[in-house]
């Protein structure tokens, strides 16, 4: 691809981009074909309109495709094997009751919500998500079992504001650096604004998109027969012990990454490259289900095949979910291969808006046009970060422009976005219901946190 030369202008490309969003919608909504399919044939369809070189569509395709595969398939499925096996175990329904009687019937979705706010410090959107779904489906169906995305919203709206918002995930810290800002006050700025971020778009929208759409729980980490209590089940206490597991291994690379980024410890030094491994997302989870097997399995009796059949039923249920995922990271990555993100930069930075309002189109812009929020958080920063620099800003303005560069990389995320299938195929949406919920959700994400981001740099101004 590297002779391949676009020769399509912005207007063009946004076009086409526009009329496969459409073609998608309409294939799966109105003639219901299968998402997979539909995802494939359309990222065909729309690397030929963009002139994309026919010889290298296929391996355009493909690589997009392997490169959203090769870290959720890794992730859904490791946690979906540790899903079941707290599930299977006992240990789901143990630590639901724990959180009802210590929270009541009615706090429990918030309960859930703010545990996935402290998850999602240090854990990545997809990887916090699958880790906390087993106890969001096991809370859910305690309730009942009608009210899916009161609980899957809220938790998966608190991993969405922490993984957009705040250092260390890699699209606020390359924000943070291509802008001039300091990360200190990024993440102090981001702390302030990550609650009542979450509190409105994840927790009572929660509620009223689960008023309008309620979904029963899917059965992907067990059913209700597996409710029922088993014998000699987990201590709640060992169930969160063996959740933070990850946890804490994935904070121990963030940290220690962080501090090699801005030369706090040698990033060479053996032990710190073998915790940064231990902390990698997929090794973290694999770690985590070895310890499972253990304390959840062979110490309370259940080993041999009877574990095998039991880590071997968590892996069919996500076969969907996966592949879904995956053809979805395969139509952003033919729109960002086509050039339509260098296009619309190009385009729109030459539109005459105060710098912070800039940040936030630019990248909601970019996000809405191929799916990626960290592409369209970095893209937008490096755009604007000329006209930032001229702007002579103090480091909590500053601060404001890179919260605001990331409210707008995650608007109303779409058919484009890998997560978008994510979420909607774990929590068993079809896609209309998940545009009018999740897209919804995250449109409300973004222009709350440019309203934030407009609160923090009016601060700035005053100092």
């Amino acid at each position: 691809m590297e002779d391949w030369t676009q020769t399509l202008g912005a207007g063009p490309l946004l076009g086409i981009a526009a009329g496969a969003i459409a073609l998608i919608l309409v294939l799966v909504i109105v003639f219901k074909l299968h998402a997979f399919l539909t995802l494939v044939i359309v990222s065909a369809v729309t690397a030929i309109a963009t002139g994309i070189p026919t010889g290298e569509i296929a391996d355009t395709l493909i690589s997009s495709f392997g490169s959203t595969l090769g870290s959720v398939a890794l992730l859904v499925g490791l946690g979906a094997m540790l899903g079941r096996l707290v599930e299977s175990s006992g240990g789901a329904r143990v630590l639901a009751d724990r959180m009802v009687d210590v929270f009541g019937e009615k706090r429990a979705p918030f309960a859930l919500g703010l545990a996935s706010l402290i998850m999602g410090f240090p854990i990545f959107f997809d990887a916090g998500l699958i880790v906390m779904l087993p106890i969001v489906f096991a809370v859910a169906r305690r309730m009942g079992g009608r009210s899916m995305l009161l609980y899957g919203i809220s938790a998966a709206g608190a991993f969405s504001v922490m993984h957009v918002f705040l250092p260390p995930h890699p699209g606020p810290v390359s924000a943070t650096d291509l802008l001039g800002a300091n990360i200190g006050v990024v993440l102090l700025a981001g702390l302030i604004v990550a609650f009542p971020l979450w509190y409105v778009s994840g927790y009572l929208w929660a509620k009223v998109a689960n008023a309008r759409n309620p979904l029963p729980v899917l059965s992907l980490f067990g059913d209700e027969k597996d409710d029922v209590q088993a014998q000699n089940p987990p201590k709640a206490g060992t169930v969160i012990a063996i959740l933070c597991v990850p946890l804490v291994l994935i904070l121990m690379n963030t940290l220690f990454t962080t501090l090699g980024t801005f030369g706090a410890v040698d990033p060479e030094n053996p032990v710190i490259q073998g915790v940064v491994f231990l902390g990698t997302s997929s090794i973290a989870l694999l770690i985590s289900v070895f310890v499972a097997m253990f304390v959840l399995g062979r110490a309370r009796g259940v080993q041999g095949s009877a574990l095998e059949k039991t880590l071997e039923s968590a892996l069919g249920p996500i076969c969907s979910v996966v592949l879904i995922t995956g053809a979805g990271g395969m139509f952003g990555g033919v729109l960002r291969t086509s050039g339509i993100g260098d296009a619309l930069s190009t385009t729109l930075g030459d539109i005459g808006l105060p710098v912070i309002i800039a940040a936030w189109l630019i990248a909601a812009i970019l996000r809405l046009a191929q799916g990626s929020a960290t592409v369209a958080l970095v893209t937008a920063a490096g755009l604007v970060a000329p006209a930032v620099a001229a702007a002579n800003l103090n480091s909590v303005e500053l601060a404001a422009v890179v919260l605001a560069t990331a409210a707008g990389s995650v608007f109303a995320g779409h058919v484009n976005d890998s997560g978008f299938w994510l979420v909607g195929r774990l929590m068993g949406m079809d896609v209309k219901t998940t545009l009018k919920t999740w897209t919804v959700q995250q449109a409300i994400e973004s222009v709350l946190g440019l309203g934030a981001a407009l609160v923090v740099f009016a601060v700035g101004a005053l100092l």
